[in-house]
């Protein structure tokens, strides 16, 4: 890949990382904790955070929230199963948008649990 186009490519990743920051903004759970987005090591983006409610870890640790994957013109994205420790295709979508949203709303609470 020529350098130009790398460059660019870290720019548009750069701007999704943005994107989801600003949608986790305003989500409807656990708002008093700061979740953290970092590159997953499989590709695209994993979005964690410190388990508020305790059900998962009760002393409060940083737990696995979302990961969101572009794949082929489009993107996938999974919910920790914690129980069983895997990653479950929660929906796939076109664009980015829709899936943060579902990420932010959240009524059967499988991301924030």
């Amino acid at each position: 890949m020529p350098i130009a186009q790398a460059r660019q490519a870290a720019r548009v990743h750069d701007m999704d990382r943005v994107r989801i920051e600003r949608a986790l903004r305003h989500r409807v759970r656990y708002r008093y904790v700061q979740p953290q987005i970092e590159r997953a090591e499989r590709g695209g983006w994993l979005i964690t955070s410190p388990c508020c409610s305790r059900n998962i870890d009760p002393n409060g640790g940083v737990i696995d929230i979302a990961w969101v994957e572009p794949v082929e013109d489009a993107w996938a994205l999974y919910f920790k199963d914690h129980v069983h420790d895997r990653w479950v295709l929660h929906d796939e979508s076109r664009h980015l948008q829709p899936l943060l949203d579902e990420i932010c709303v959240d009524p059967m609470r499988v991301f924030w649990p």
